[in-house]
């Protein structure tokens, strides 16, 4: 049985980084990364920045974040979180409040290749299938959102 990794590491406040990254565990940005950065688990924190291109297996951004990112697992916007740039992931959440300026790419559920289902004919009358597509969104409409004709 694999264990998992217990690698933590820290770019402190007041600290630059220029170049080329390269993590296993969990790194936790609160300086300024500029570069590339590949790495199991990433997490800019609130007063960290990072401007590189990042190959990571989940990322969750508390501060900048402007580049490409890949993450193979998820991508997590923080609502004091800003990413700027273009997005490959798996899963992505945007918690309220969090800024998004970029291309985004969810690659979940693209493994899972749905299959067409014919539809077969129906006999009812046009009549009949527009009163059950009237009946059937007529349950999502509020009353507010009606417009009255006075």
């Amino acid at each position: 049985m694999k264990s998992k990794s217990k690698d933590f590491s820290i770019i402190d406040k007041e600290l630059t980084v220029d170049g080329k990254i390269s993590t296993k565990g969990k790194l936790v940005v609160k300086g300024v990364v500029k570069g590339t950065l590949t790495g199991d688990v990433v997490v800019i924190s609130e007063e960290g920045a990072v401007f590189a291109d990042a190959k990571v297996a989940s990322m969750t951004i508390g501060g900048t974040f402007e580049g490409e990112v890949e993450a193979s697992n998820e991508l997590i916007i923080l609502p004091t979180g800003k990413c700027t740039g273009k997005v490959v992931c798996k899963d992505f959440v945007v918690e309220p409040g969090g800024i998004l300026n970029a291309q985004v790419n969810c690659t979940a559920g693209l493994e899972r290749t749905p299959t067409a289902t014919p539809l077969k004919p129906n006999k009812s009358s046009d009549a009949q299938k527009e009163t059950r597509v009237v009946q059937k969104f007529s349950k999502n409409i509020l009353p507010e959102d009606v417009a009255k004709d006075d």
